[in-house]
């Protein structure tokens, strides 16, 4: 069985299913937060 038929077919309790959606969506707020905080990613050819 191919490893991403085991993830998606792994049975998982509703904690788990809900402590990975909290803690993705913890990701996406911090990662959000520090775009904000950087005014977005300097890509300019003087950045570099």
């Amino acid at each position: 069985m191919p490893v991403a038929q085991k993830v998606v077919a792994a049975p998982r309790s509703p904690r788990a299913l809900i402590l990975k959606h909290a803690t993705l969506l913890a990701a996406a707020v911090l990662f959000v937060f520090v775009l904000s905080l950087t005014y977005g990613l300097d890509l300019s050819p003087g950045f570099f």
